[in-house]
């Protein structure tokens, strides 16, 4: 089996990955293997090939004893949600009675999470209250958390937070992925004492924060330019059992480029090889268009040429500002080199080019 899902992650050829998967289907094993469910689906939404998705899915319902379990149905109905096809999700969601598969909370919030994977944010609310009433199912943690997320996506942070009330109303705990998915909503879009006051609501329910939490938290320290204080919390990280991520330090460079202070941005970036973690490619879009405005090109220059020796992933776009700088500045040989490795590596072929020298 495990040469046969290995087969399928090799096919390049889109249209032999659906009738491999088709007939691969037939294997009782196979249809255990959400990995491999998981991963075709997400390569043949990516190519916008929806039809062949409906597909792959539509032919599970032949099994008749996997489609009459509710776990198997409501992950046919998550992989419509990820592949953004909504409608579909919500037939296979009506279809379940005519498959003789049950309908409780865990296909109800498969359905759910279909609809925010689709961002059909506005429509999660009014999916959530009809089909309690019309399904008899009592919501549970995972059911809220959706409807919050669904909310925070849309900036809707009152509705958001009666969702809270509502829960605890009805004798359902928030956890912690409700409450991080609130810090991420106020922090992010600048209402840090908002934050500040979920916070403290996350601490009286005894829920304690992980590296999601105290992210968030540094987003909202940045964001009001609190730089000492976000920068005594990473200090601190390592005393209440979390290590700080990519996240963390990025949000510490985040800060400190928009303050145009180089020397920091400097120290912060040096701290990547003390933990087990890499720069990203957000890490790279927000430093080397500010080494480029500190004229910093030779570190700049030696920072793209790593990316691409080490099958680091960027924007174009950040190739090319550095290209332009250097022509700017008269290095015309940098600029060639660096075109010429985007253009060339056997990964990913950047279109960047480098600018008339008139």
């Amino acid at each position: 089996m495990e040469s046969l899902s290995t087969a399928l992650y090799k096919e390049r050829n889109l249209r032999t990955l659906v009738d491999k998967f088709k007939s691969s289907s037939d294997n009782p094993r196979f249809r255990t293997k959400t990995g491999i469910y998981d991963s075709t689906v997400r390569r043949l939404a990516s190519a916008k090939k929806f039809r062949w998705v409906k597909e792959i899915l539509e032919h599970q319902k032949q099994y008749h004893h996997d489609i009459s379990k509710e776990g198997f149905t409501a992950r046919l109905i998550s992989l419509y949600g990820k592949s953004g096809m909504f409608e579909q999700a919500h037939k296979m969601f009506d279809e379940m009675p005519d498959l003789k598969c049950d309908r409780t909370v865990k296909s109800f919030n498969a359905l759910l999470g279909a609809c925010v994977n689709s961002k059909k944010f506005h429509k999660v609310d009014m999916l959530f209250r009809e089909l309690q009433e019309k399904l008899g199912v009592k919501p549970d943690v995972i059911s809220y958390n959706t409807v919050i997320k669904a909310f925070c996506a849309m900036g809707l942070f009152d509705s958001a937070l009666s969702i809270v009330d509502e829960m605890e109303k009805k004798g359902v705990e928030p956890d912690l992925i409700t409450f991080n998915t609130l810090l991420d909503g106020f922090y992010w879009k600048g209402r840090f004492v908002d934050g500040e006051k979920i916070w403290r609501k996350m601490e009286k329910s005894n829920v304690v924060p992980d590296i999601r939490s105290y992210n968030a938290k540094l987003v909202g320290l940045v964001s009001e330019k609190k730089m000492i204080e976000a920068v005594e919390l990473v200090g601190e990280l390592g005393s209440k059992g979390v290590e700080p991520d990519v996240q963390s330090y990025n949000a510490l460079i985040r800060g400190y480029c928009k303050d145009g202070n180089l020397a920091e941005v400097k120290r912060w970036y040096g701290e990547w090889e003390k933990y087990d973690c890499a720069p990203d490619r957000a890490t790279f879009a927000m430093l080397i268009p500010f080494l480029c405005e500190k004229d910093e090109l030779d570190w700049a220059f030696e920072l793209c040429k790593g990316i691409i020796t080490r099958r680091r992933l960027v924007d174009g776009a950040v190739l090319q500002v550095v290209i332009d700088a250097l022509v700017k500045e008269a290095k015309i040989e940098e600029a060639k080199k660096l075109a010429e490795m985007g253009k060339s590596n056997n990964y990913t072929r950047y279109k960047v080019k480098v600018p008339s020298q008139d």
